[in-house]
């Protein structure tokens, strides 16, 4: 498999005021293409930051990314959206979906944001992707009026839009109940076994086995790096 993502050397710190701290520390990994890659660790130890410079919502101090090929490090901040756009489906812990926006609205947005698709084709995909979560009669919907569990389908729906090769997913089923994260999470297999490259943040160790390699963060370093029984059971039956 060829490399999606490679960081080299990478640190990370944020100044506020007087003080200065270092929240990842010469980090270098490397994801191939149709992983699905759980990262761990505690709170405040550098997780959801490394997930922002993957996407490049946020810039390495030191070091270099590239990710589908790209040199996220030397691009500006306009050059990293029109990348993102086209390149890295984002789920967020709260959804983050537009609630003036019915879901049908909420899923073709990005793709008229950024126009990878032809018009006439963003309608049908829009349909194709509510119904591939499970959504098809509720497009008409606002967020509003659905459960925290419709409203996280609807967002990976909207983080498939543009069809990205990779999707990264911050806590995606922090907010849900059990049975609900565990739908999610089946969602997230599937589009893995789709040739889909997943890397997510979480703290539930369950979802974390059922990746195929899992990170652990600690103090801001790769405290550990090992495929799973998953990964590994799959390897033997081959």
């Amino acid at each position: 498999m060829a490399n999606l993502i490679q960081l080299n050397n990478v640190y990370k710190t944020y100044t506020l005021g007087q003080t200065t701290q270092t929240v990842l520390h010469d980090i270098s990994l490397t994801i191939d293409a149709g992983e699905f890659v759980a990262i761990v660790g505690p709170s405040g130890n550098g997780k959801s930051t490394l997930l922002n410079l993957l996407t490049g919502i946020d810039h390495p101090c030191q070091g270099e990314i590239t990710v589908s090929g790209s040199h996220l490090h030397r691009l500006n901040e306009e050059q990293l959206s029109k990348w993102r756009g086209a390149n890295v489906g984002i789920v967020f812990q709260f959804f983050q979906l537009l609630p003036s926006l019915s879901l049908l609205q909420n899923v073709l947005l990005p793709m008229d944001f950024f126009s990878k698709l032809p018009k006439r084709e963003r309608l049908e995909r829009a349909r194709h992707l509510l119904d591939l979560v499970g959504l098809s009669d509720q497009w008409q919907q606002l967020p509003s009026q659905l459960s925290g569990g419709q409203q996280q389908r609807a967002a990976i729906a909207r983080a498939l839009a543009n069809d990205p090769q990779l999707i990264v997913a911050d806590e995606p089923t922090g907010n849900l109940d059990a049975a609900t994260a565990d739908d999610v999470f089946a969602l997230f297999l599937r589009l893995n076994q789709q040739g889909k490259t997943l890397v997510m943040v979480t703290h539930n160790d369950e979802l974390a086995a059922s990746a195929s390699r899992k990170i652990v963060i600690r103090s801001g370093r790769i405290h550990e790096d090992q495929p799973t029984s998953v990964s590994k059971n799959a390897g033997q039956s081959h």
